[in-house]
This record gives C-alpha cells, structure tokens and sequence, in this order.
C-alpha cells in the first residue's frame, strides 16, 4: 500500500506532533510545546485518514466519551492547564485508540531490538495479561 504525498505530510506532522508532546511532558509539562504537539498530532491524523473519515472516527457514539475527554484535555491544556490537560486527554486518547494496542504491540514484537526486549519473559507475561489476546487472525 503506497501513501499519496498528503498521507506522508501527515505521517510527519503526527509524528513531530508526538515529538513535541513527548518533549513537553519532559520539560514538566510546558504549555507551548503540548499545545504545538496537539495541533500537529490532530492535523496529521487529518491528512492521514482524510476530513471525512476522521470526523466520523471522533464522532461515533461509542467513542464519545474518549472523544469528549480528549478535545477537553486539549482544550484545558490551550486554557494553561497542562497537568490536568494531559492527564484528561490520556485517558481520552486511550479510550478512542485502546483497539489499537494489540495491533501495534504484535507488530512491535516482530521489529528486531525492541521485538527481543517485548518477548522476554517478563514484559512478555505483562503485555500478554494487559492486552489479552484481542489480536486479529
């Protein structure tokens, strides 16, 4: 499957997106920089999955809460809340992409370093009763 030049711009933003989030987290939670890191994560999904899809990804009903927790962490980070913020949209953005984990955990455990560090038997046990055997065929 190739990605159109839209879907590469924003694979980047949605990474940089998490760079700056991860960046600001580590400067004890500075505003500017999770700020930055929602706008450019949220317009990276954007241009990744398209307008349409995306409304109606956020939009279904059961994904409300997820999606109410995480535009309300956004917003209470905008508003200069960044530790209540981030904490709400965590909570959102585990509630809206928890289908996913299995997915990326299994394909994380064939990439050759960390593969090797995931299956080793005690990460291994963990991961296994965290994310329970939800993975597809």
């Amino acid at each position: 499957m190739w990605l159109t030049d839209t879907q590469k711009i924003g694979v980047g933003l949605t990474a940089f997106g998490v760079l700056f989030m991860l960046i600001g987290v580590m400067l004890f939670f500075d505003g500017g920089l999770l700020a930055i890191g929602n706008i450019l994560f949220l317009g990276g999904l954007t241009l990744v999955i398209g307008l349409q899809k995306t409304f109606f990804f956020f939009a279904r009903p059961e994904k409300m809460r997820g999606t109410i927790c995480f535009l309300g962490g956004i917003l209470l980070v905008f508003f200069r809340w960044p530790v209540i913020g981030m904490a709400v949209e965590v909570f959102g953005f585990v509630n809206l992409f928890g289908d996913f984990f299995p997915v990326v955990i299994g394909f994380l455990r064939k990439v050759p370093f960390i593969g090797s560090l995931l299956n080793t038997p005690g990460i291994s046990h963990l991961l296994d009763r965290v994310m329970g055997s939800r993975l597809p065929v």
